[in-house]
């Protein structure tokens, strides 16, 4: 059969005026395979995040075998369904170099820009979401996509700048309002119509681009650089509005979900957390899915988590403090128990992009998810014997279903993986103790 563009249209006439009607993802658009368009270009990858606070208990979460078909320590029993699917990294460090251990702050920090904060309020450079983002998610709707499930819109480790934090979705009707309201444009619609907001938004951009460039030439180096960053963000945000002016691609695996009837209770009991999260997850796959970004954030809990289980008086943080070791077990049972609910909700969340089929995979097949948190050993609230996950393959750059010894290197050696992995032109990342050229090489094809 002929060549048929993935862009193709069919054009007609309606009462005297031209009109176009877009293709659903036929076969035909892709390769042999289904993993990559019939051109050759391949299906796009991802790059996300999702935190737990906490840490873990290395003495039940830590598995005794590595490389496959690694064992599941009781702590980490939920991810059996997904043990396939993901690569369970463990032994990083957190290098504070001469700075102090700034309590659930200074791991998730350098894990996210690669360099210690010297101060609580110190966010060094830009989170890796971010770098990623302006690399593989200028053209999409939103460059990234955060939400949390605590309920509390403070609750982010994605910023641009030391005063630009990501704001996070906390609320599960705003975030469906704000995804698939009335400016979502359905990739599989029959028809398109561009977005007249965009239009005038676009339109009022380009009519001060000229105007800030000659700002620009008269003021000092200084301003000079914040207008240049200024730019920057204006561009990326044309950038945006051309996508929404442009009729998307076709994508097979977006199928918007139901508006949410409510957010529900937003406490912090662990079951309102689980449900906060579920729904959360459930249209952040599909957010993604239907390529509204392709950077995409996830938080389960904050750092110092307040989420609470019933029948028991204390918050999981306050329990890590307080809740003596039990002499039998060896370790804190309480404190376990919050891990393990963060466990069964890693494996939603990775089940989810695993159930969304795209080509002849599935979502997860085309994402990197980086799991992280903020300490290792949640007890002592310590930056050694961190544990990271990762989940997907990154359009079959990387291998899944491995356990991996980090042998005490830098944590920032998953940062600088993603990066490359995306496609960023990067030769080293981090600073200091923390500066690493060391790609995870066993889990990349």
């Amino acid at each position: 059969m002929d060549f048929l563009p993935r862009r193709r249209v069919l054009k007609g006439m309606l009462n005297g005026t031209a009109v176009t009607v877009g293709l659903p993802l036929l076969n035909c658009f892709l390769n042999s395979n289904g993993n990559a368009y019939a051109d050759g270009t391949p299906l796009p990858v991802r790059y996300g995040t999702w935190f737990w606070g906490l840490g873990m208990a290395s003495k039940i979460f830590v598995p005794k075998k590595f490389g496959a078909g690694f064992d599941l320590p009781e702590e980490i029993s939920a991810l059996a369904p997904v043990r396939d699917k993901i690569n369970l990294l463990t032994n990083f460090t957190a290098f504070r170099d001469t700075y102090q251990n700034l309590c659930h702050y200074t791991g998730w920090v350098i894990q996210m820009s690669g360099s210690t904060p010297q101060s609580a309020n110190d966010k060094p450079g830009e989170s890796i979401d971010i770098t990623i983002a302006n690399e593989i998610s200028r053209k999409t709707r939103f460059k990234t996509l955060t939400a949390t499930a605590t309920g509390d819109v403070r609750t982010t480790y994605s910023y641009e700048n030391q005063t630009t934090p990501t704001t996070p979705e906390w609320s599960p009707t705003q975030f469906y309002t704000r995804v698939f309201g009335p400016e979502f444009q359905d990739p599989n619609a029959a028809e398109f119509t561009p977005n007249p907001r965009a239009m005038v938004r676009k339109s009022v951009l380009s009519g001060v681009m000229d105007d800030i460039k000659r700002v620009e030439a008269r003021v000092g180096a200084e301003d000079r650089a914040r207008v240049d960053q200024y730019m920057t963000g204006l561009r990326h945000l044309e950038k945006q509005l051309d996508q929404q002016l442009t009729k998307p691609d076709p994508r097979a695996a977006c199928k918007p979900v139901k508006a949410p009837k409510e957010d529900g209770a937003m406490g912090g009991a662990a079951e309102m957390v689980s449900a906060r999260h579920r729904l959360m997850t459930d249209l952040m796959v599909m957010s993604v899915a239907c390529d509204q970004t392709r950077v995409f954030n996830m938080a389960y809990a904050a750092a110092s988590s307040n989420t609470v289980k019933p029948g028991y008086e204390k918050p999981h943080h306050t329990c890590t403090h307080e809740e003596p070791v039990d002499e039998t077990l060896g370790y804190q049972p309480n404190a376990s128990w919050f891990t393990r609910k963060a466990m069964e909700e890693w494996a939603y969340y990775v089940e989810a992009f695993s159930k969304c089929q795209e080509g002849a995979g599935t979502l997860l097949d085309n994402v990197l998810i980086h799991g992280f948190t903020d300490h290792g050993y949640a007890r002592v609230h310590s930056l050694d014997g961190m544990p990271i996950f990762t989940a997907g393959r990154a359009g079959g750059k990387l291998k899944t279903g491995l356990h991996i010894d980090g042998g005490g290197s830098p944590a920032t050696r998953l940062g600088f993986t993603a990066m490359r992995v995306t496609g960023l032109d990067v030769k080293e990342w981090g600073t200091k103790s923390n500066n690493t050229s060391k790609e995870i090489s066993e889990i990349l094809v």
